[in-house]
């Protein structure tokens, strides 16, 4: 699915199951809350803290879902074409990056 067809899919849901989107405030309060899941889960499972036997069961795929759910919500409510926007991001980072990550002793 694209970005786009992501985009029309979330506020098809919206307005079919929800009431309305919440506020930009709100959803960037649940933003931060969700990517809050998403970091917990990775510190614990990939990370130096350990996994408490309740996170075990977090599945790290639904938590991250929840956050590109949330940005989508964002991007349709402050008119933002997100597919073009990553586009516009991937070729920028593409022409910018190549030869810097290549010649990174660091990565390799």
């Amino acid at each position: 699915m694209s970005i786009k067809k992501a985009q029309q899919e979330v506020d098809n849901w919206i307005n079919n199951h929800g009431v309305r989107y919440f506020n930009e405030l709100t959803n960037m309060a649940q933003l931060t809350e969700e990517v809050g899941e998403v970091a917990r889960i990775i510190a614990r499972r990939y990370g130096e803290q350990s996994e408490k036997e309740s996170d075990k069961k977090k599945d790290l795929g639904e938590e991250l879902a929840d956050v590109l759910f949330v940005t989508l919500c964002l991007a349709n409510q402050t008119g933002v074409d997100l597919q073009e926007a990553f586009d516009r991001k991937l070729e920028l980072k593409t022409r910018r990056d190549h030869d810097r990550h290549h010649n990174n002793e660091k990565l390799k």
